[in-house]
């Protein structure tokens, strides 16, 4: 019999200290080939949005490469000004600009046999594209007002958040540059789209904090069900938060952010329209959470609030919930 991804038990990794924990099929599936690309030496573009977890799989391929012993380099892209993001990557020599008080090594050269990961590549400016380019393409280089050329063996991995297809069409980013990154392409789900990794990974950052909470049904339901803009990043501020302010033994509903709750009421509101009894149970819940604020409920149920006054008067809901409903 086939095993749920919700019954499985969640997979624990370690990359160059950073953890990866997953239950989803689509992310099992995607260690698996990282596993297989890692043995290869071609470069690797990784997209995805941001927060769902880029560096953390950038890191996984040098783990798993022939490389691993040797360094790890990385560098934001976006970090940076151009003329510094030159200095950084290929090395300056004494006085080639002001405040080159020695001779540098650029992050290529501290990468010589090693993994050099390059976030947020969608950054660079035209002019670095083409040096970039023709590093790739086994190019020996200057250093930063250097005379002597410096060749070095990296792995190069990539990731950005921006579609490079569309920039490429644009003008912004180079075809050839972009053909020469993505001679394998990893692209990262979002989070919402692996929700069987939401509550592994909720729990795990309450782990982190030495708590000893957890979720409630109803608070793990609505966990789920977000939309989760931000991603990984997103969840793990959401469970740190819910770690310092609950008040009881688990986190409930009340404990998660408005956004989460608002979500949830307005999801829920939609699937039961037309439900009479179970609409009034939906309505009365979210007053409860509003604190019988109208304009509030009004807010997270998507609804107006002439809209809401009228279920409210429809559904007796002052009467049978004794909720002092305010403006």
């Amino acid at each position: 019999m086939k095993v749920r991804e919700m019954d499985r038990l969640p997979e624990t990794r370690q990359f160059l200290g950073a953890t990866a924990l997953f239950s989803s099929d689509a992310m099992r599936q995607l260690f698996l080939t990282v596993e297989k690309v890692a043995a290869t030496d071609a470069t690797v573009l990784i997209t995805g949005e941001s927060g769902t977890g880029k560096e953390l799989v950038a890191r996984a391929l040098h783990h798993y490469s022939p490389r691993s012993s040797k360094s790890w380099v990385d560098i934001n892209c976006a970090a940076l000004p151009e003329n510094l993001l030159e200095s950084e990557l290929f090395g300056h020599e004494r006085g080639a600009f002001s405040g080159a008080d020695s001779a540098k090594a650029g992050l290529f050269e501290l990468a010589h046999k090693g993994t050099l990961f390059l976030d947020e590549i969608g950054d660079l400016d035209l002019r670095m594209q083409v040096k970039l380019l023709r590093v790739l393409d086994g190019a020996p280089y200057y250093r930063v007002g250097g005379l002597k050329k410096v060749c070095s063996d990296v792995r190069v991995v990539a990731a950005t958040n921006q579609d490079l297809k569309a920039a490429v069409r644009d003008g912004g980013f180079r075809s050839d540059l972009y053909h020469r990154l993505s001679q394998i392409r990893l692209h990262i789900p979002t989070l919402h789209e692996r929700p069987d990794d939401i509550l592994p990974l909720a729990e795990h950052y309450l782990a982190l904090q030495g708590s000893d909470l957890h979720f409630s049904p109803e608070a793990a339901g609505m966990l789920r069900r977000y939309a989760w803009p931000g991603n990984v990043r997103e969840l793990r501020n959401v469970a740190i938060r819910a770690a310092v302010f609950a008040a009881g033994p688990e986190i409930t509903s009340v404990d998660l952010p408005e956004e989460l709750t608002e979500s949830a009421f307005s999801s829920d509101l939609q699937k039961l329209a037309g439900l009479p009894e179970l609409e009034k149970n939906a309505i009365g819940r979210a007053l409860e959470q509003c604190r019988g604020h109208q304009q509030r409920t009004a807010d997270a149920l998507g609804i107006s609030r002439r809209t809401l006054q009228r279920k409210i008067k429809s559904y007796r809901l002052m009467t049978d919930r004794h909720i002092s409903i305010v403006g």
